[in-house]
């Protein structure tokens, strides 16, 4: 879903996309490359009680089932850790950005990543 904003915010850049949504795709996009300190916590809505509490360097998935949610975590060089909770009517998650991060609204930030575009090719 926040690819399909991103583009969306790209291709209507001249249309006008606002500060704040170019500020907030360039945000979402650091964390998906381990770059955003978050702590990320579920909790049980009816009883109040947390229930997981994440902290780290972590991106929140982003093509989970419905009513499920992946947190992928780098925990070290080439390191990475990834958990899956099932969200229920009283389970539900806030995600906080621990730390400030520029982004800066007049520019937009487009990645490429050589692995997802040329696939490893193994030669028997």
């Amino acid at each position: 879903m926040r690819k399909a904003i991103a583009v969306a915010c790209l291709l209507a850049a001249l249309a006008g996309c606002t500060d704040a949504d170019v500020a907030s795709n360039n945000l979402s996009k650091a964390a998906d490359y381990f770059e955003i300190q978050r702590r990320i916590v579920f909790y049980n809505g009816i009883t109040g009680d947390y229930i997981l509490t994440v902290e780290g360097l972590c991106s929140l998935g982003n093509f989970d089932n419905q009513r499920e949610l992946s947190v992928t975590c780098k925990t070290g060089p080439g390191q990475f850790k990834k958990h899956f909770l099932g969200l229920s009517d009283n389970v539900t998650f806030f995600a906080e950005q621990i730390e400030p991060a520029s982004a800066d609204a007049y520019h937009y930030r487009v990645v490429f990543k050589p692995s997802v575009i040329i696939p490893d090719i193994q030669v028997k």
